[in-house]
């Protein structure tokens, strides 16, 4: 009987619902990991799952040392080009850039702060997502599923790495490449270009991002309902934007962004100095 890793993060998933989730997971988990052993594929599956559901629960730290441990163990077992490996990978890349904040777009003081005392956890964050993504693409191809997932985990790093302008170079790529495949409507086109809103507010280009977002209400309001959780969301993150698009950033946004800058640089002269 196959067993299948889930894809993607529970975003929202809290609370009494969340840790439900995680408790139902770590049952599974120890279940296979008794009856299968550590390293057979459904047991390498059913903790990729609890990771999924550790993140979406807030538990960031937990689901880390989770996906290392899994990823450790795919590639031995599995190999470095596997599908499960990649997608375990990327779950760790989630992990790294979600260690100290939550791993969505940056909304407020506390999640700003986030990116500033993290450097190391961004930087290998990068490294692996870019690792994977390459994988990806040389295995599977450009357009694949997979592969624009992998794309998009990136454009979320790379702006916490201060990569701000590569990160919208890759989802405008992605954008693209779903509305060539899927269509401008299909879900997971308008999720693509939500991305891309976030690559520009990264970059403080709220005006673009507003326009963006707009055109994304709209067609989830036609395409998805009033009342679907993403169209609630983009509706939500317009507020945010309206704001900054007609009263500019707040000193505390501004003052959070330099430090963050001022930190990557520093870990990059750092990164610089160290030895072979």
């Amino acid at each position: 009987m196959a067993h299948t890793r889930r894809l993607g993060d529970n975003a929202g998933m809290a609370g009494d619902d969340g840790r439900a989730r995680v408790q139902l997971d770590e049952d599974t988990l120890a279940r296979r990991r008794r009856d299968l052993g550590e390293d057979h594929p459904d047991t390498l599956a059913a903790a990729s799952n609890l990771a999924v559901s550790l993140r979406a629960a807030g538990e960031y730290q937990a689901a880390r040392e989770l996906d290392e441990d899994t990823l450790a163990r795919c590639r031995r077992v599995l190999g470095e080009d596997h599908p499960d490996t990649l997608a375990s990978a990327d779950g760790l890349a989630v992990s790294l850039r979600a260690v100290g904040g939550h791993p969505g777009t940056l909304t407020s003081p506390s999640s700003l702060a986030a990116i500033v005392g993290h450097p190391d956890e961004h930087k290998a964050a990068r490294e692996l997502g870019e690792d994977t993504l390459a994988r990806r693409r040389r295995v599977l191809g450009e357009d694949h599923p997979d592969t624009l997932a992998s794309a998009s985990n990136l454009v979320m790093i790379l702006g916490r790495v201060d990569e701000g302008q590569a990160a919208r170079e890759l989802a405008e790529d992605i954008l693209a490449r779903r509305r060539r495949v899927l269509g401008e409507d299909h879900p997971d086109t308008l999720a693509a270009a939500f991305y891309l809103v976030s690559a520009l507010f990264g970059l403080g280009d709220y005006h673009a991002a507003r326009e963006l977002n707009d055109d994304i209400i709209a067609r989830r309001r036609r395409v998805l309902g009033d009342e679907h959780p993403d169209t609630i969301m983009a509706g939500a993150f317009d507020l945010i934007l309206r704001g900054l698009d007609l009263g500019g950033e707040p000193e505390w946004m501004t003052a959070l962004r330099e430090a963050s800058k001022r930190r990557q640089q520093e870990a990059r002269e750092l990164g610089e100095d160290e030895p072979g």
